[in-house]
């Protein structure tokens, strides 16, 4: 004897057909907000780990900026260095930080790439709160970007910087950081752009002047007062003078030398504390997701 169907039997028992058909939807909570995390943090990975060309790409500035630039540049500005310290040494804190900058925005942009294309929009309607996304869109970022970073620093004895475990586990800790707080800068774009192209051009305007302002290719000290403001509200500042401390303190020059290649950021003629700049960026990140989550609850 056939079962009969569920509708059949809703016309049975004269049962409205709406009550009889049901979809379980699973509750939202934070175990599913967390899954929610996990997966686009994975999804971040794999579309990099299939993109080969894109891994690539993302190192040629640095690979140009480090051998090149600092190479060409060493002749005339390395004279003002201390002996056994060449240009390439100066620049090589940037330049790490450079291959996590690109990477780091650029992997935002796979959220406008997504809505493009009606991707996003099947993810908001997911039963989970639309920050567990953000956060795992920023954390994949982060782990693709600092990745990128740590190919560059494997590229240290040849800047002339010392394969120290110790400043190796330091730097790769600040790349951490500095990854996460870019990528939620590039999500927190993203999250109103409807077009690739306009997202891209954004960024190329913000991007370098990010870098250069940053003190990547010059000491903080002795700048013009406008160029000391604008050195000062850049955030990747916070990061390479950190780093650059890092590198110089594990290295065989004097105090004089290691204050005057390394003298931090300075507010006034304070200098900021290594801890105070590193809560800055991780400041500045935290508050560029809770604006990138606020976005996202706005659109569509």
């Amino acid at each position: 004897m056939a079962t009969p169907t569920t509708t059949e039997a809703a016309a049975a028992t004269g049962a409205p057909l709406t009550d009889a058909i049901r979809v379980a939807v699973p509750e939202s909570g934070f175990r599913q907000d967390l899954r929610a995390t996990g997966i686009v943090w994975r999804r971040e990975l794999i579309r990099f780990r299939t993109d080969r060309l894109r891994a690539v790409t993302s190192l040629i500035q640095p690979f140009l900026f480090l051998f090149i630039l600092g190479t060409g540049l060493g002749s005339l500005a390395g004279r003002g260095l201390p002996a056994g310290i060449n240009f390439r040494t100066f620049i090589y804190p940037g330049v790490v930080a450079m291959g996590v900058l690109f990477t780091a925005i650029f992997s935002a942009g796979s959220i406008v790439w997504d809505r493009e294309f009606g991707f996003l929009r099947e993810m908001l309607v997911a039963p989970v709160n639309r920050g567990a996304i953000v956060l795992g869109k920023c954390l994949g970022g982060a782990t693709v970007a600092t990745f990128q970073g740590i190919i560059v620093l494997a590229l240290a004895g040849l800047a002339g910087v010392p394969y120290n475990p110790v400043l190796i586990i330091t730097l790769i800790g600040e790349l951490l950081l500095l990854s996460f707080t870019l990528t939620a800068f590039g999500v927190m774009m993203a999250a109103r752009i409807k077009q690739f192209q306009a997202f891209m051009a954004l960024t190329q305007m913000l991007v370098l002047p990010l870098f250069f302002l940053s003190g990547a290719l010059y000491p903080l000290n002795g700048l013009p007062a406008w160029l000391t403001v604008l050195t000062r509200i850049d955030p990747l500042t916070y990061i390479v003078a950190p780093m650059r401390r890092a590198v110089f303190s594990h290295l065989n020059i004097s105090p004089a030398a290691l204050h005057a290649l390394a003298p931090g950021v300075t507010w006034g003629g304070w200098v900021v504390p290594v801890g105070l700049s590193l809560g800055i960026v991780a400041l500045m990140g935290a508050v560029m997701v809770i604006i990138a989550i606020a976005e996202f609850n706005k659109t569509e």
